[in-house]
């Protein structure tokens, strides 16, 4: 019981506790560029999770056979080979989606959190644990990158996955598409909300002052 408690926090934490984009504000190039929409941003979202979940289970597996000083080359190695399957089945069965996702599924290989996950976790953890915690990093993950697309592609364009969801005005309707979230900027504004309002909620999560806040004399 004890084990699977310890399973169950270790898939938990980091969808909002220890997020490792909102908390260590990790993979937030992806979370900028591919959240124009909801189907783009869970396609990366679901790409991201498989290759980390694999990655970690395979180097948690031949973790006591890799020389410590080749490690790093190693982890890359088995982390790109994933990400090349991942790359050539989207091309294979979601070419429009690849398309639009450009060159991000591939730079899923220098994505902080994949090899952060293996190599703060897996590599000294065994397969399973090492797997669930790489599931919770990707779901993490996921889950801010499936918020910002969905209210970019709501509010930008009035559609979610591809369902009209509000009237646009020149259709009759009362909605008028808000240009701005389908620039970059919009991505960068969202996101500094929602870790403003995480840190607000969970005030642990925010940094300690580099500097103590300026006090008047008259206030000491």
């Amino acid at each position: 019981m004890a084990a699977r408690d310890s399973l169950w926090s270790i898939l938990t934490a980091p969808l909002i506790r220890q997020n490792p984009v909102t908390l260590q504000i990790l993979g937030i190039c992806s979370a900028l560029a591919v959240t124009t929409s909801l189907d783009t941003a869970l396609t990366m979202s679901i790409s991201l999770t498989v290759v980390v979940v694999l990655a970690a289970g395979i180097i948690s597996l031949i973790r006591r056979h890799i020389p410590a000083s080749i490690r790093l080359i190693v982890q890359i190695i088995i982390i790109a080979s994933m990400v090349i399957v991942i790359d050539q089945a989207l091309q294979a069965w979601f070419f429009e989606l690849s398309q639009r996702l450009s060159v991000f599924v591939s730079l899923i290989a220098t994505n902080c959190i994949v090899l952060g996950r293996t190599e703060s976790f897996a590599r000294s953890n065994p397969p399973l644990p090492s797997m669930i915690d790489a599931l919770g990093s990707g779901l993490g993950y996921s889950l801010v990158l499936v918020t910002i697309g969905a209210c970019r592609e709501l509010f930008g364009k009035g559609t979610l996955l591809g369902m009209q969801v509000f009237t646009l005005a020149d259709q009759g309707g009362w909605f008028t598409p808000l240009s701005l979230m389908m620039l970059a900027p919009s991505a960068f504004f969202l996101l500094g909300g929602l870790v403003w309002a995480v840190r607000s909620i969970w005030p642990e999560q925010a940094e300690a002052l580099e500097f103590p806040a300026y006090e008047p004399e008259e206030e000491r």
